[in-house]
């Protein structure tokens, strides 16, 4: 049986999902056993095509419809056969090694059932990505002006755990989907990702179902991987960022699934009216880039009047 089965979900990221599977194709060592999947969702900028002349050895599936991050890793981690699955993001990268680490790791710890390496930014800076559970003072300081007001809480701060150095292996809350190392044993024993979660919350959901079925989540820093975010999400940012909310509304109604209906309403008016306000700040910073860039363009080719070059932004 083959140790990895590593499995990527595309949409429209042709030129990340290169650097993704060159990044791979790197990291073949022979103590493990690797294949490659590659899911595109619908599109449209020639990646499939990519995928079928540059790196033949990768299986393809293409989606007709975007089937959203859950369902796309699913279609995958039904057809493969491996020990483990690796979800790994399109516009994310492994280093040298990484997948060494995690497998020797997983081989090493058998309650281990998922593994989440360090993840950092293009620049090299620390992405927080393990996490504790959130809270409603993490939402709300968050996701609110009281972050901005108070940048230091222990709410938000807690959640990140910014506590935390992320050089040592840690038993942690969740991981993030980005980079993602699962047991086999662990998918068939609770199942795969939930594909009501059109995309984001699917990585919370399923580390706190593997914590309820006494299988350790851990971040295990020796393994590492650079992550770009929202390189392909940022496409559709609209759509995303009610996807966004409306997915942590389905989390919060699957984890509450007793709660009242003044709750449940208090919890939608919330998460909607914030996608509301981030929705429109998106919208009014294009425009004042547009009318930024426009301005200099005029400036540049001497066609400014006085009056739009005050033109307050």
């Amino acid at each position: 049986m083959i140790d990895i089965a590593v499995v990527v979900v595309n949409w429209n990221a042709k030129d990340d999902l290169r650097v993704c599977l060159q990044s791979l194709a790197r990291t073949s060592i022979p103590a493990v056993s690797a294949e490659t999947w590659v899911v595109d969702n619908a599109s449209t900028d020639g990646s499939p095509d990519m995928v079928r002349a540059e790196f033949p050895a990768v299986h393809l599936l293409v989606n007709q419809t975007n089937l959203g991050f859950s369902r796309a890793n699913n279609q995958a981690v039904a057809l493969s056969q491996s020990r483990y699955v690796f979800l790994l993001n399109s516009d994310a990268f492994v280093h040298s090694q990484a997948l060494q680490e995690l497998t020797a790791y997983a081989d090493a710890h058998p309650d281990a059932g998922v593994l989440g390496p360090r993840v950092l930014n293009p620049d090299g800076s620390l992405q927080f990505s393990c996490r504790r559970f959130p809270t409603l003072g993490a939402g709300v300081f968050r996701n609110t002006y009281l972050g901005r007001l108070f940048p230091r809480n222990k709410y938000a701060q807690d959640y990140l755990m910014t506590d935390f150095d992320h050089l040592s292996t840690l038993a942690v809350d969740w991981v993030s989907g980005c980079a993602m190392f699962i047991r086999r044993a662990l998918l068939d024993d609770i199942g795969v990702l939930d594909e009501r979660f059109f995309m984001y919350c699917e990585d919370v959901d399923f580390c706190l179902r593997a914590g309820e079925a006494h299988s350790q989540v851990l971040y295990v820093p020796q393994a590492v991987v650079t992550h770009a975010i929202g390189r392909s999400s940022d496409k559709n940012a609209d759509r995303m960022i009610w996807e966004f909310h409306r997915a942590w509304f389905e989390f919060d109604k699957k984890r509450h699934p007793q709660a009242s209906v003044v709750r449940k309403m208090a919890v939608w008016s919330g998460l909607w009216l914030r996608a509301r306000v981030r929705i429109a700040k998106r919208h009014a910073h294009a425009q004042r880039q547009k009318r930024l860039s426009d301005t200099s363009a005029g400036a540049a080719d001497g066609t400014t009047s006085r009056s739009e070059g005050q033109t307050p932004l």
